[in-house]
């Protein structure tokens, strides 16, 4: 059940109902998580920003959703897990893809690289090793794309934190983790 209330652009104050509607001009759809953030305008707008920064960054589209996957996995978001199963699909990522990236794996040894770094970044709340730098660098990462995963992991994390603790009504085809988190 809902936690927060789900605001709609026609009840929002005006910063709150133009995010809402530029999230629908982009999306096609304005998704529970936006309508729940609107509740605070700034929050949404921090979690528009930085995640509309990081889509127009180095890293793929694909390497984005397997990263947001593997965190909603991890932390056991359910809103997450189903909005980024939907929108992996969008990407080219297949059922088994879709299914391997929710536990940090690739077929692609480049791809593999990236989400064994992010998994060691959500796994140490940051506190990487030496060697995962080193082996991302390894499989040809650059600092700007180590950067960014470090981007996309902590924009995916907040987006987690906040659907667990909100609990919007999920409005993608429903995913369960595999956790109990």
């Amino acid at each position: 059940m809902t936690r927060l209330n789900l605001i709609e652009p026609s009840d929002a104050n005006e910063q709150a109902a133009e995010l809402l509607n530029s999230t629908k001009r982009k999306l096609g759809i304005i998704p529970n998580m936006t309508k729940a953030m609107a509740n605070a305008p700034a929050v949404l707008e921090g979690y528009l920003g930085l995640s509309g920064a990081l889509g127009s960054g180095a890293l793929s589209p694909r390497l984005r959703e397997q990263i947001a996957l593997l965190s909603a996995e991890t932390n056991g978001c359910r809103y997450c897990l189903s909005a980024h199963s939907a929108a992996g699909k969008s990407v080219g990522l297949s059922q088994d893809e879709i299914l391997s990236s929710r536990h940090g794996d690739a077929a692609d040894a480049r791809e593999d690289a990236g989400l064994k770094f992010a998994s060691a970044i959500l796994a140490e709340r940051g506190g990487v090793s030496d060697a995962d730098f080193n082996s991302v660098r390894e499989a040809g990462y650059s600092d700007t794309e180590i950067t960014e995963i470090i981007g996309n992991v902590v924009v995916n994390v907040f987006t987690n934190y906040f659907n667990r603790a909100a609990q919007p009504t999920i409005d993608f085809p429903e995913v369960e983790p595999a956790c109990a988190c």
